[in-house]
């Protein structure tokens, strides 16, 4: 009995800590004099590469953002295990599609059988997707203070507009449509789409295998 508990608490600890590494350092991004410090010196580095004076904030943001997508792209690709996670979900709806069936059925015996099973497939499905608490911890190392920095960028930009099909004056800090400020929006859109794009290329590379031979 002993030994069983251990087999369970040694995994769900392993499973907790990120996410309390991940609490620790939301806490400390929360005080403003630390957001002010790590805005300071990134600034110090990205604003001469990409900060161009502060005259093409839309180029910034996009180039910014587009390190942020590699960022997590990268991130997510390492710790991610797609083949598990497949094979997790797959017996997942496998599982489901049995239990209802028995249910339908009322076979109480086979209902049984397949609730013994139950916690096995929750193991599978947290083993395979256990990555992305990792991945989580290094968004918020590494990705997080960029975000921070292009706050601050903002505040040096003179014109804080920019032209769109439908508008040829809209305020970065504006609000119009979303509770969410234009700039953000248009970050969004751009990463959402760039991401995407990113992440599939890596995904294919890395079920495929090919991610072994780029990587080596």
């Amino acid at each position: 009995m002993k030994s069983e508990s251990q087999q369970y608490s040694s995994p769900m600890g392993g499973f907790l800590l990120p996410y309390m590494i991940l609490f620790l350092i939301m806490m400390l991004i929360a005080l403003p004099g630390v957001r002010l410090s790590i805005a300071r010196t990134l600034d110090s580095v990205l604003y001469p590469l990409i900060g161009f004076g502060a005259s093409y904030p839309l180029l910034t943001i996009s180039i910014a953002g587009t390190i942020m997508v590699t960022l997590s792209s990268i991130f997510t690709n390492i710790f991610m295990d797609w083949k598990a996670q497949a094979r997790a979900q797959e017996m997942a709806k496998h599982f489901q599609e049995e239990l209802r069936k028995a249910r339908k059925e009322n076979d109480a015996e086979k209902i049984k059988k397949l609730m013994k099973l139950q916690p096995k497939i929750l193991q599978a499905q947290s083993q395979a997707s256990s990555g992305m608490s990792k991945q989580m911890v290094l968004v918020l190392i590494f990705i997080t203070p960029i975000f921070i920095w292009l706050m601050f960028f903002l505040q040096k930009v003179l014109y804080l507009y920019f032209t769109t099909p439908w508008a040829d004056a809209v305020p970065f800090t504006g609000r119009n449509l979303l509770i969410i400020s234009n700039w953000f929006l248009f970050y969004i859109l751009f990463s959402t789409v760039v991401g995407q794009v990113f992440r599939q290329i890596l995904r294919y590379l890395k079920v495929s295998g090919k991610w072994l031979h780029t990587s080596g």
